[in-house]
């Protein structure tokens, strides 16, 4: 096994300039950005060009420093789904600093803890501006808004940030009852450049439409980050996202290319029944952030006669492993590493050497690699643990063929997938074991039906109380992002535990 084996990023990068700015200098007037949100409106919300983007990126970054902040400080970023919320992630980093972005569905209580833990001197909202009594600054969109539009404001240049510059940072579920921050460094953006032709079969020409919202990572990434990185346009749907509006709206707004989620593709089939033809100008879809049914690919292509497109990936990392135009897919496989990637399957316990094919083991990546990580926001800890000599292993099971492609069987510990998003079950066991009358509580997925999971959480009531499920589900709307959420309460009398009083998470659901 070999390192990374493709371009390293130059010494002296930044991620901004690297997605925008190239672009803006090739082609100022090329359309970057277009913004949808009513569907039978005449024309766009928002139409911006490249050279568009650049001023209010600079605007922002110059704005946000007039403030007080200094290059390395952090920013959460909590805006609604519009483009400010964008813009102002790229003029953070443009400007030296580190925007975390969250989702507006995080209770405040979940929200406090990420601003106590990263020591955020800025919080981007979109309910109040000023200074809390806590001492960080709080803005609002109207005056992100105000901001990108103060050309006597604006930066100069981007900031002279090395490769291995913080440039921002994700906050993921970890193995512990609270989120843990991963923070990426400015080569984040150099280090996507395997999924191009790995992944997308990406040109400039290309008009992507992401089905995401501007505030999850997964549009900041394959709907935004990547298009403009190679002068290609970007398309955001930021309308009423029923199943039935996306193939007019993939059809009409010209996209080649399609990123969502395998569900959202599986309600496309369900409800919009889309015929060859109906999608226009559709090269191929793009799906990642969930397990897919293994039909779903055959029922698309009978469908549509355009193919789909699966890559796998982390927080940490972002997608690695996928298949492409150039790289067909084989069932029950997720595809192959990406152009440039090592991977390796490793044995499970311990141990650096590569299994050979057909072996399981943890998939691990080289820690050359420049898309992985700088490490977990103090947390020595859990690096420690996902550190394995020169390898970086994230806990997904896999095996490896002769042909390097790669098969997922799931995780070596206990996170789950619930809409995309990994979540710990721990941190959904220390709410509910809050609730009055829960003596004992443990999540796990559920399966619903052959292709559909959810979080059902096994509780266990104090002696002579009756729990009610409906009201620990209420409990845990009020504490959790809806996301993290579970669907369903299950009460019994105990919890399946191993001699030494360890918990069977994974005979809950057998039961």
């Amino acid at each position: 096994m070999t390192s990374f084996s493709g371009p390293l990023p130059p010494r002296l990068f930044n991620m901004a300039e690297y997605v925008i700015g190239r672009a803006a200098r090739a082609a100022p007037d090329k359309i970057a950005l277009i913004v949808v949100d009513d569907f039978g409106a005449a024309k766009p919300a928002e139409t911006w060009t490249f050279g568009d983007l650049e001023a209010a990126v600079l605007s922002i970054a110059g704005g946000l420093l007039a403030r007080g902040l200094v290059a390395g400080d952090r920013l959460l970023i909590r805006l609604d789904n519009t483009s400010a919320y964008a813009l102002l992630f790229f003029g953070a980093i443009a400007a030296g600093l580190v925007p975390i972005p969250a989702s507006t569905q995080l209770t405040e209580g979940e929200a406090e803890f990420l601003l106590a833990n990263s020591g955020a001197r800025c919080v981007c909202a979109a309910w109040r501006r000023g200074h809390t009594a806590n001492g960080y600054l709080v803005l609002d969109a109207d005056e992100v808004d105000e901001m990108m539009c103060n050309v006597a404001s604006r930066a100069e240049n981007y900031a002279p940030t090395l490769a291995d510059t913080a440039a921002y940072m994700i906050y993921t579920s970890g193995t512990t009852s609270r989120p843990k921050g991963v923070l990426h460094a400015q080569r984040a953006a150099w280090g996507r450049r395997p999924m191009y032709e790995g992944w997308y079969g990406l040109t400039n020409d290309d008009r992507v439409l992401h089905a995401g919202a501007f505030n999850w990572t997964y549009t900041l990434g394959a709907g935004l980050t990547d298009p403009w990185a190679n002068g290609a346009t970007a398309i955001v749907f930021t309308g009423d996202k029923q199943p039935h509006t996306w193939p007019r709206l993939i059809r009409e707004s010209g996209a080649t290319l399609f990123a969502a989620v395998p569900s959202l593709y599986r309600q496309i089939l369900k409800y919009a029944a889309p015929a060859p033809g109906d999608l226009g100008s559709l090269r191929h879809g793009l799906i990642a952030g969930e397990r897919p049914p293994e039909t779903l690919f055959d029922d698309w292509f009978a469908a549509t006669g355009t193919h789909l497109y699966e890559a796998f990936g982390m927080s940490e990392m972002s997608t690695y492993i996928s298949s492409a135009p150039s790289v067909p897919r084989r069932p029950g496989f997720i595809g192959r590493a990406q152009p440039g990637r090592t991977i390796a399957i490793l044995p499970v316990e311990e141990g650096t050497a590569p299994l050979p094919p057909g072996n399981e083991g943890l998939i691990a990546v080289h820690r050359s690699d420049p898309g992985l990580m700088l490490g977990y926001w103090q947390r020595p800890e859990e690096d420690a643990e996902v550190q394995r000599g020169e390898w970086f292993v994230g806990g997904d099971l896999g095996v490896m063929d002769s042909d390097g492609y790669i098969a997922h069987h799931g995780r070596a510990n206990d996170i789950m997938k619930a809409m995309g998003y990994r979540v710990a079950p721990q941190e959904i066991e220390a709410v509910i074991a809050r609730f009055d009358g829960v003596a004992e509580v443990a999540c796990a997925e559920v399966s619903v039906r052959k292709d559909v999971s959810v979080i059902g959480a096994f509780v266990v009531p104090v002696a002579g109380v009756a729990l009610n499920e409906g009201a620990v589900l209420a409990f845990a709307a009020e504490h959790l992002a809806s996301y993290k959420c579970p669907r369903m309460v299950f009460v019994v009398d105990s919890l399946p535990r191993t001699a030494n009083g360890k918990l069977r998470r994974k005979d809950l659901v057998a039961r």
